[in-house]
């Protein structure tokens, strides 16, 4: 394998482990569920994602050809993670979840903008 090929996979392992960590620590630290929800629907995809294009690149070139396993997993995964999130979401506006003021600057009890 050479060099440069290395170094690819390993900025792609490496973007994918910084999108993951700041997806979870997004997870962990925000203040309400909805801003708590982009942080493994937004962040943690692109960091699953970075790790698979990563592997793809790396056993397509040990010779085993293109792996139809990771591309499946690809698919998959940046399908049903926006469709999770928007249903999930749209469950918690529909049991009225209690929400930070400054998440949308609108309350969406009333529809008035919030002053600031």
């Amino acid at each position: 394998m050479s060099f440069a090929l290395e170094v690819l996979i390993s900025v792609l392992l490496f973007a994918g482990a910084c999108f993951a960590l700041v997806g979870s620590i997004g997870l962990a630290r925000l203040q309400d569920f909805f801003m708590r929800l982009h942080g493994p629907t937004k962040a943690t995809t692109l960091g699953v994602g970075g790790v698979i294009v990563g592997s793809i690149i790396f056993f397509s070139n040990q010779g085993q050809g293109l792996s139809l396993h990771e591309l499946l997993i690809a698919l998959f995964l940046f399908i049903t993670a926006p469709v999770s999130a928007h249903i999930v979401g749209k469950a918690a506006l529909h049991m009225q979840l209690a929400c930070e003021e400054r998440t949308r600057n609108v309350s969406w009890r009333d529809g008035k903008k919030n002053s600031d």
